[in-house]
């Protein structure tokens, strides 16, 4: 009997080991920092002090001269996260071009179930909200996988495990991140500005054209990435995607002579500011939320928290191990053969951390407060939830391997 190829087959270079182990560290740091920030916004919102974090929060910062009058909390979503998208646009690049997403072969199974990841939990989540169109503006919520969170709970917990199971999650989360970016982009997006919008591609076009030409230093390139910003920002698509835009960009191949490519220098210079900044304050400012009282059971079991936990927790794991079952089962692809079933559950679990992405989408869907604190607490729910759960299974799987 002839037997399917196997996927995932081809040997990883240490290029890729090294890729894999730098960003474990990293997003496992930048994991602890969220959580860390998280946990801090969330006493701060419940204690004697929360008018003034939620003051600090709708206080506003003008730039006159570039007609920007936005709030501290906007600033940080739409400003500072840009940072946050364009490590993400680098990551996914690299991705495309060196690592688990540049080989047909490597990549079908993991995409599938990324693409299966996103789809069910929109279902579910619209499925459960139907009829209240006012809580259906939030259907992508439940798309997100939060990287930076899932590894951390990767490398506490399954340390002892295959590293292909980090492969295939990092595939996923950053198909999920594509996906998340265009929804945004297409969907939350406010009345396009076309003017504006020219703009952003000629900036964007220049930005090309030095690196393209061997010029981009950072004097120049800098004032035109937070042009690029701007000019996203006024045409009405949310700003963060000028981020994935600029990063998609650089170059991610050394010149000739060079060791490294700029791609590699830039995240090396960048991502620091995305751990050690960007993400804990977005934390700060996103996941504080008042539940005192019968806030925190209210938001479970109001409709969108409900639905958005459903849908992170349960639709995250059907859509991801039963795509992967379906497609090995029914296809000549098939699962790598350090891979276990067990594996797969564990990864479809911590796919359900939703966190900073969700969260983004969350203040993009709903200006009503009592909405929005029913969707976060939905979310943070959710993300504790598959949490523990992929913890209990991967302690589980890691016993196992030691006996």
């Amino acid at each position: 009997m002839k037997l399917a190829p196997k996927v995932f087959t081809r040997p990883r270079t240490e290029r890729d080991d090294r890729w894999i182990k730098d960003a474990l560290k990293d997003e496992t740091f930048a994991g602890a920092l969220l959580m860390i920030s998280a946990v801090i916004a969330i006493i701060v919102a419940n204690s004697s002090q929360s008018s003034w974090y939620f003051d600090l929060l709708s206080t506003k910062f003008e730039i006159p001269f570039l007609a920007l009058n936005l709030t501290i909390a906007h600033w940080v979503s739409d400003g500072l996260l840009a940072i946050f998208f364009f490590i993400a646009g680098l990551e996914l690049k690299h991705e495309l071009v060196h690592g688990s997403l540049s080989e047909k072969s490597r990549a079908i199974v993991p995409v599938v179930a990324a693409l299966a990841g996103m789809a069910i939990p929109v279902l579910i989540f619209a499925t459960l909200v139907r009829g209240d169109s006012q809580a259906l503006q939030g259907w992508a919520i439940p798309m997100a996988t939060d990287i930076a969170f899932a590894l951390a709970i990767l490398a506490i917990a399954g340390r002892k495990l295959p590293t292909e199971i980090r492969a295939f999650l990092l595939t996923v989360a950053v198909v999920d991140d594509l996906g998340a970016i265009s929804i945004i982009a297409i969907f939350y997006s406010e009345k396009f500005n076309f003017t504006y919008l020219a703009l952003t591609l000629i900036v964007l076009f220049f930005f090309w054209l030095l690196h393209r030409i061997n010029k981009a230093h950072i004097l120049i390139a800098l004032p035109l990435a937070l042009v690029a910003w701007w000019a996203m920002y006024k045409s009405g698509v949310h700003a963060t995607v000028a981020g994935v835009a600029l990063a998609l960009l650089v170059p991610n191949k050394p010149r000739a002579g060079a060791d490294i490519s700029t791609a590699e220098r830039c995240e090396a210079k960048v991502h620091p500011i995305s751990v050690l900044l960007v993400i804990p304050l977005f934390a700060f400012v996103a996941a504080g939320v008042d539940v005192r009282g019968s806030g925190i059971i209210q938001g479970i079991t109001s409709p969108i928290g409900s639905a958005i936990i459903l849908a992170l927790v349960i639709g995250k794991f059907l859509g991801i191990f039963g795509a992967t079952y379906l497609f090995t089962r029914f296809t000549r692809a098939s699962l790598n053969e350090n891979l276990r079933w067990s594996d797969v559950s564990a990864i479809a679990l911590l796919a359900g951390i939703g966190f900073t992405v969700s969260l983004l989408i969350v203040e993009l869907s709903y200006e009503e407060s009592q909405l929005l604190a029913d969707a976060k607490v939905g979310v943070l729910a959710a993300s504790v939830a598959s949490s523990l759960l992929a913890v209990l299974l991967l302690r589980i799987q890691t016993r196992k391997t030691l006996t």
